[in-house]
């Protein structure tokens, strides 16, 4: 079998990866406003980067929500579309070694796809996401720059945001510690500090993820949770998920390549003939 390109095509960025057979070739990811540009600006960027003619490659495999706008192959390539809930659970399976699990998928919103074995079940998701991160810090700190924000939250206090359980009881609550979370900015006053509400938010968006994550596994013995997205590439993400597996003895995995998962995850598809429709 001959390189296979997974592609996921979100609304704003393009993530792009090689796999040959096991190996994974160099991912890159490139920004636009447009899916169509950013999908054909990835594409031309990574085969020029890693030195990749045409012929090296078999097949272009796309997914994500920007996919439905490719109506031909790319590059007269053989091109194929598949499942993005397929997708992210093949990717993390992937690079995680575990039987069962969900796989909590960070994008602009989040969803929840469930793992058991060779079975790859979508059991739903939240609105809350990477939108919501930025659409709070474009409100509430004028930017919406990741990096801008992550180092703004770096230098805050939570406790200044948050209203936590030492705050309203002396004593800690059944399963509920003094530092646990009581109410997200139920302390916040209009003097914040642009510090304290990026930790704030931050948090706020986090946080509300994992437990989201942890409501969808009720009823089952999962224990086990991947997270992919670009969510996972912020500094604070893992001290987060941290005290959120404290607090209810779950484990939150972040596996290499996490922000390319689903890229991967298409890729593998192709590979298992699993969930692929030709683009003709």
């Amino acid at each position: 079998m001959g390189l296979v390109i997974g592609i996921d095509v979100g609304g704003s960025t393009t993530k792009i990866v090689g796999v040959n057979g096991s190996d994974i070739i160099t991912p890159l990811c490139v920004r636009a406003s447009d899916p169509v540009a950013s999908l054909f600006g990835a594409l031309g960027k990574y085969l020029t980067i890693n030195e990749i003619s045409l012929s090296d490659i078999e097949e272009i495999i796309l997914t994500g929500v920007g996919s439905a706008f490719i109506e031909k192959p790319l590059l007269g390539i053989p091109t194929a579309r598949t499942d993005e809930f397929l997708a992210n659970g093949l990717g993390a399976r992937f690079t995680i070694d575990l039987q069962e699990m969900i796989v909590v998928s960070m994008g602009t919103g989040t969803s929840f796809v469930k793992v058991k074995g060779d079975s790859v079940a979508h059991i739903g998701g939240t609105g809350i996401g990477g939108g919501t991160l930025l659409g709070l810090s474009r409100l509430l700190l004028k930017t919406q720059k990741i990096d801008t924000i992550a180092e703004l939250a770096s230098r805050g206090n939570i406790n200044n945001i948050d209203l936590l359980i030492q705050d309203i009881c002396s004593k800690p609550l059944p399963g509920l510690p003094l530092d646990a979370t009581a109410s997200n900015f139920g302390k916040v006053d209009g003097n914040a500090s642009p510090e304290d509400l990026a930790s704030g938010i931050i948090h706020l968006v986090l946080r509300a993820i994992g437990q989201s994550a942890i409501l969808s596994a009720v009823n089952s013995n999962i224990k086990d949770f991947v997270l992919i997205g670009n969510l996972t590439k912020i500094p604070q993400c893992r001290e987060i998920f941290q005290k959120i597996e404290e607090l209810y003895k779950v484990r939150f995995h972040i596996p290499q390549y996490s922000e390319y998962s689903t890229a991967i995850g298409a890729a593998l598809a192709y590979q298992k003939r699993e969930g692929i429709e030709s683009i003709l």
